[in-house]
């Protein structure tokens, strides 16, 4: 389920649940802001160099997530939108902790 008010990430038991908004072929692989969609969703903009071809996009995607929020790629996954330009990603861990760490860099 998306989160529908306030923050694009929001921390379950498994971990950090986060609603993003994956721009393929962006230029530069980022994480961007928080933003919010047309119809209200938070969303994190992220941009990859990658195409939406074959998965490689949303294997940049989490990459780029453990990489920010330094973790282990295999604890980041895509649990909705796989072919969506909006994402639900989990990341295993500590959902505070990551939550925090993700305020840090996307305000």
């Amino acid at each position: 389920m998306m989160p529908t008010a306030g923050s694009p990430w929001q921390a379950s038991p498994k971990g950090l649940r986060i609603a993003v908004r994956l721009t393929p072929r962006g230029g530069k692989d980022t994480l961007g802001k928080a933003e919010v969609l047309s119809d209200g969703r938070p969303v994190l903009a992220a941009r990859v160099r990658a195409a939406p071809t074959d998965g490689e996009a949303n294997q940049a995607l989490i990459r780029l997530i453990a990489k920010a929020l330094k973790v282990s790629a295999s604890q980041v996954s895509i649990a909705q939108g796989a072919t969506s330009r909006v994402k639900m990603v989990l990341v295993e861990g500590d959902g505070a902790a990551l939550g925090a760490a993700l305020q840090k860099m996307a305000g």
